[in-house]
């Protein structure tokens, strides 16, 4: 078979590209070295966001598009992602309070806001929101963005792709690819070391931290770094805060750093911005930006955290288009698309930069891109389209929720809300014909159960315990090690037994 697309990588992008494709009627094959969202596409701030600092480095465009995104994304899968309401404590010392308000009222009106409610002033010492924060911190603003679980945002976009009839290839390495009669020839490897071969017609190289090296070695296309790698790390803590709001605090070297509500109990606290350029630890965070994460949010508490406080922390790489910029936090969180063909024929698409909240778009921008190739491409489609389990009736799932606590009387209300956070109508398929947790299987520890590790693996190409624990749930933040190992090796023992 000789395929219209092929996808190298299984981020956002790379998924989000496949799935657009798949509905428009082309034939796509996705390959992805890891898991899923493994690397930058699981270790963002979890944020479906306008980006409010961008502002002030004039990305109009960008932030438009993004806040028009946010209402999109929010509509599509109201399961994975939420309305989220940031707290900003006003420090003088970084912008003055008429800036901050009247950037605040642009992002308000730019993006066409209809969902999500206006940003506000208020007095931090007469609302409970403020108790947290020390005294000095008298007056602050308000204003909405929206929650993303990232990692199944990437793994639904595949899904979706799958059910489109796209051939989805997780744990799959691109050898090397050429040019051959018009056509690009492929060659890879999976995980247990079988070799396959493709032909397609145009490929999308949307390898994140790596189109450089795919460009390069991959597809023999010399064209020098166009990546500058930013390494951004968040820490995980317990919950300091009453209330459901997040806060967005000024720091003194002019960025700003995220508290955001995290699993419940816990608050997630991020991020930095560190250019890699040789050898540093690109997968977790280092000495100095524990410290600097502390230190910034330390400034604006009533008690202060210590690294004591830590429960857990992750880092990635945030692949940025190289603009040249002088500081890692000036560069363009805008995409770049670039495409190169061989005489008009077997083209190449890269993408370069991109964020979270406009993967969306920067499809189909890609695939606006690629259209002289394909005449036969279907209009673009995913704008009023639901991502799966995202089906729940104008978006409301505080109702979807009820309703499937009204099916399942059985089921406590925190394994409920586990289910339909993250599955959303598709928790049914999951529960299936269960009327108790005797059903659900051997019990593994917090609300987590074999019926859903063998869903997982089944419908969701979950193969490790990582893929469930780290990406597909979060419950390594709940499960010791004793219960981890337990969970790899019912995962071992059912797929040897497939």
């Amino acid at each position: 078979m000789v395929y219209d697309l092929f996808i190298i990588g299984g981020g956002v992008n790379g998924t989000g590209i496949a799935r657009d494709a798949a509905g428009r009627g082309l034939s796509v094959a996705l390959c992805e070295k890891g898991d899923f969202a493994e690397g930058t596409s699981s270790k963002s701030s979890k944020l479906v966001h306008g980006g409010l600092r961008y502002l002030e480095y004039y990305e109009f465009r960008l932030v438009r598009e993004a806040l028009i995104e946010r209402e999109v994304l929010l509509r599509s899968a109201s399961h994975i992602i939420w309305p989220l309401r940031f707290l900003l404590p006003h420090s003088p010392e970084q912008r003055p309070a008429w800036m901050v308000r009247l950037g605040l009222l642009l992002y308000d009106h730019l993006g066409g806001r209809k969902i999500l409610p206006a940003s506000r002033g208020l007095r931090l010492d007469s609302v409970p929101e403020g108790a947290a924060l020390k005294p000095q911190f008298q007056r602050g603003f308000e204003y909405s963005d929206c929650w993303v679980d990232d990692a199944r945002l990437v793994v639904l976009n595949a899904l979706d792709a799958a059910a489109r009839g796209a051939k989805i290839m997780p744990r799959t390495t691109l050898v090397s690819a050429r040019r051959q009669d018009g056509r690009w020839m492929a060659d890879l490897v999976a995980s247990d070391g079988t070799r396959i071969s493709l032909e397609a017609k145009a490929i999308v190289n949307a390898a994140g931290p790596l189109v450089d090296e795919v460009q390069g070695r991959g597809l023999g296309q010399n064209d020098g770094p166009l990546v500058r790698r930013v390494k951004g790390s968040h820490i995980i803590v317990p919950k300091f805060f009453e209330g459901e709001h997040a806060f967005i605090l000024q720091n003194d070297d002019g960025r700003v750093i995220f508290i955001i509500p995290y699993q419940g109990d816990l608050a997630l606290i991020g991020t930095t911005d560190i250019t890699l350029s040789g050898d540093e630890p690109a997968d977790t965070i280092t000495d100095a930006e524990t410290d600097y994460l502390i230190a910034a949010v330390n400034r604006y508490l009533v008690r202060p955290l210590a690294r004591s406080d830590i429960r857990a922390s992750y880092a990635g790489v945030r692949p940025l288009h190289e603009d040249h910029a002088a500081n890692a936090s000036a560069v363009s969180r805008d995409y770049v698309l670039d495409v190169k063909s061989d005489g008009g024929a077997a083209p190449v698409l890269s993408v370069f930069g991109g964020k979270i909240t406009t993967f969306r778009k920067l499809a189909e921008h890609a695939l606006a891109q690629l259209q002289p190739w394909f005449p036969h491409m279907t209009p673009p489609w995913t704008a009023q389209a639901f991502l799966p389990g995202g089906d729940i009736p104008g978006a409301d799932f505080a109702g979807f929720a009820r309703q499937l606590a009204a099916q399942n009387p059985w089921l406590p209300e925190a394994m409920l809300m586990h289910y339909a956070r993250l599955y959303g109508t598709r928790a049914r398929d999951l529960l299936g014909d269960a009327t108790s947790l005797a059903d659900l299987g051997q019990h593994f520890g917090a609300s987590l159960y074999e019926r859903e590790i063998r869903f997982l693996v089944a419908q969701e190409w979950a193969q490790t315990g990582e893929d469930i624990l780290m990406r597909r749930t979060k419950y390594y933040l709940r499960l010791d090690a004793g219960a981890q190992a337990a969970v790899a090796a019912f995962v071992t023992e059912l797929r040897n037994s497939a």
